[in-house]
């Protein structure tokens, strides 16, 4: 049982029709990429049409936006490949700390941690091992309180600072200024841009950890208090989506050991 009737031989297309709709369909297909998918994927706009259409900036965005990308993934990537290294060394600098502060020069010494010409020399001629101790008597309790004491004096230098930076952006530029921070610490901020709005993106990020704290379009200035989450950098991220430069200032205030523009 069927209900279509199949089709005669004077109603199947010819083989010139197939050509013809063959022909018009790639016609087709390369106007529409041409037109729309080039412009909108990869910025490029060869006829102008995707310009008026709105569709060659956002291509443009789109690889922008990838370049960054990858450019972040060969940052992380290269501070991972130095991370192991420095952190062997920081473990060693504290081990040797410890037993400073405990008046264990000579063992140790005997354990190979000192200096590698030390390990000759006769333990009784070391004379310097009584007088570290001495010279940390105020805190000669427990590594743990010397580290505290001295996080509590550094907190309350960096608790005073204030800076000001002031940059142009020319049309598509986008700019990175970030607070080197340690977590929980707090900086007051303030930015605004003459000549136009900027689109912003609030951020912090580390090795293996990243934070998004607020995103905004067309926004011309912003204020408040930004709080560490972890330790490492927290800053922003600007970009001119205008057709005219603009010039963006900050001020910033508070709790952080140094202020630098990354992008």
């Amino acid at each position: 049982m069927y209900n279509t009737d199949k089709p005669t031989r004077e109603e199947l297309p010819t083989s010139a029709q197939l050509k013809r709709s063959t022909f018009i369909a790639a016609v087709s297909a390369a106007f529409l990429l041409v037109t729309i998918v080039l412009p909108s994927e990869y910025g490029i706009d060869p006829t102008r049409i995707g310009r008026l259409l709105g569709l060659t900036e956002m291509g443009q965005i789109k690889t922008q936006l990838a370049a960054e990308a990858a450019a972040d993934a060969a940052s992380d990537g290269a501070s991972a490949s130095g991370g192991a290294d420095q952190k062997a060394v920081l473990n060693r600098l504290e081990r040797i700390e410890t037993l400073l502060v405990r008046g264990a020069i000579p063992n140790a010494t005997a354990a190979g941690l000192a200096a590698p010409g030390a390990s000759d020399a006769p333990a009784t001629p070391v004379k310097p091992a009584p007088t570290v101790p001495a010279n940390t008597q105020p805190v000669s309790t427990t590594p743990p309180a010397v580290t505290a004491s001295s996080g509590a004096a550094a907190s309350k230098k960096m608790a005073g600072r204030s800076d000001e930076v002031s940059f142009q952006l020319a049309p598509g530029q986008g700019a990175e200024i970030k607070l080197v921070m340690k977590e929980g610490a707090q900086a007051k901020f303030s930015w605004a841009s003459k000549g136009g709005s900027v689109n912003f993106d609030t951020h912090g990020d580390t090795k293996g950890k990243s934070i998004s704290y607020e995103k905004g379009r067309g926004v011309d200035a912003d204020d408040g208090v930004l709080e560490a989450a972890f330790d490492g950098n927290h800053g922003w991220f600007w970009r001119n989506r205008n057709g005219a430069t603009l010039t963006v200032t900050l001020k910033t205030n508070g709790d952080y050991a140094e202020i630098r523009r990354v992008l």
